[in-house]
């Protein structure tokens, strides 16, 4: 039996993570995301599906970010019918998603349609909210650390990776008439020291691995977070300004309430008002009490005054009426709205208004990808196009740096350590390509391991007649 695998996505890229893994008589996908931040990446989005999804037999998904999850309404509707399997908090967290995405590009294609500032004569949405749910039946939900046979010749087994709730680290066992083989993709790695999600696995053993590679050029100091995050937001409360943190729903606006929190407590920031305005946030923050086994908080969320997620200071806006009242406040607040990239979502009316106020700070707390708004707002451009109207930047803008729920280089390279016997081939995915090759060369220098950088659509022969 031969082994192929195809690099439909997250090759020289941080987005659109989806990898073909082919044998003799089983096709399975791992990861099926969208591409997103560069227009040349976008575009992917809107082509037809690299190969034909009603072939495809199976996916695999390890955990519930866009750029991991987000092509699934769409695969679904160009034909793929197969079971998709996930961990149980990722089996909610996609849902989630999902419907806001479809919700979302319902939304921006309306508001283009009526603006006029699309290209198109019709613009449309990528996928629908019924696009999304028709998902929803196909996912099937494992345990951490369970095998599952998923065909008669490949077994899987999710391990915690940290990152986000449920997010897996994925390890195939592909058994051919001679050998048997493993396989492991990492998905994106979480931080050794989250102060709420538990760390990511160690995994002894791969004949192949699939490595991320987001932060594999850089290290990410995770000390005096909380200072350096208090001094911003006394800094503009001291100015009578606003502090806007574009913040990713799922994770990393739980980080920040669980930093706020502690900052509010100690006193080290003025007790002012926290709004979290974003149903996603919202809704995703609730989860996390559905399953405290994915994390460390344990009783604390029962606990009075110790809940990070709900105390008097913290304001949750569902409504769309209540989000557009933020705009009229002029001082004295913080406001955490998604998306964490300024892709699209509620954080951009907020943008809007406050990027040309200089008593206000926009606080990015996560990595923004080539070709995003936050990436061009962090690196100094003068205006912010925003609903096809060219934005003045004048507001303070910061980037707190340790919150990334990514490992960074150090931390990948210690998650490496930790195999007993160097995997045949390591291909490092899901980074830029500076990115992937700075971690590639560290590898096969420190370790002499056969490191490969993919490009797009390539495909490599991993075994031949196991």
């Amino acid at each position: 039996m031969d082994v192929k695998v195809k690099f439909m996505g997250g090759a020289g890229t941080v987005t659109g993570s989806r990898f073909l893994l082919e044998t003799d008589r089983f096709r399975l996908l791992i990861d099926c995301g969208l591409f997103q931040g560069l227009k040349e990446l976008r575009l992917r989005n809107w082509e037809s599906f690299p190969t034909d999804p009603a072939k495809i037999d199976a996916i695999v998904l390890t955990h519930a970010h866009i750029d991991h999850s987000g092509y699934l309404p769409k695969l679904v509707k160009e034909g793929f019918s197969g079971p998709i399997y996930l961990t149980e908090a990722s089996l909610e967290l996609v849902k989630i998603l999902l419907l806001d995405a479809g919700k979302l590009q319902e939304e921006e294609a309306k508001f283009a349609a009526q603006k006029g500032y699309s290209k198109h004569q019709k613009p449309l949405p990528q996928f629908t909210q019924e696009d999304a749910e028709r998902v929803f039946p196909m996912l099937k939900a494992i345990s951490f650390e369970q095998e599952v046979t998923i065909a008669d010749h490949i077994q899987l087994t999710a391990y915690n990776a940290g990152h986000i709730l449920g997010a897996a680290i994925i390890k195939l066992k592909v058994t051919g008439e001679n050998q048997e083989k493993k396989l492991v993709f990492s998905g994106d790695l979480g931080r050794y020291r989250d102060p709420i999600l538990n760390p990511p696995a160690d995994i002894p053993f791969a004949d192949v691995l699939f490595l991320e590679s987001t932060y594999g050029d850089r290290v990410n100091e995770s000390i005096d977070i909380d200072k350096r995050l208090g001094r911003v937001i006394r800094e503009t409360y001291q100015r009578g300004g606003v502090s806007l943190i574009p913040s990713f729903a799922v994770g990393r606006t739980q980080m920040l309430l669980f930093y706020l929190h502690r900052l509010q407590e100690k006193g080290l920031i003025p007790a002012i008002p926290i709004y979290v305005d974003s149903p996603m946030a919202i809704n995703v923050t609730e989860l996390y009490k559905k399953f405290v086994h994915y994390h460390h908080l344990g009783p604390s969320l029962e606990e009075k005054g110790a809940n990070p997620f709900l105390h008097p200071n913290l304001h949750y806006y569902r409504e769309q009426e209540a989000s557009m009242s933020l705009n009229h406040i002029k001082g004295d607040a913080i406001i955490i709205s998604a998306s964490g990239m300024a892709t699209g979502g509620r954080i951009l009316h907020h943008l809007y208004h406050r990027l040309p106020n200089e008593n206000d700070s926009v606080l990015f707390v996560g990595y923004q990808p080539e070709g995003t708004r936050g990436r061009k707002i962090l690196d100094g451009e003068d205006t912010c196009r925003i609903y096809g109207i060219d934005v003045p930047v004048k507001a303070s803008i910061h980037f707190i740096d340790g919150l990334s729920a990514h490992a960074d280089q150090a931390e990948l390279v210690t998650w490496c350590e930790n195999f007993i016997s160097k995997p045949k081939y390591t291909f490092l995915v899901h980074g830029e390509k500076k990115a992937s090759e700075k971690l590639a060369g560290i590898l096969k220098d420190t370790y002499a391991w056969n490191t490969i950088c993919p490009g797009y659509m390539e495909s490599f022969e991993l075994f031949s007649g196991i």
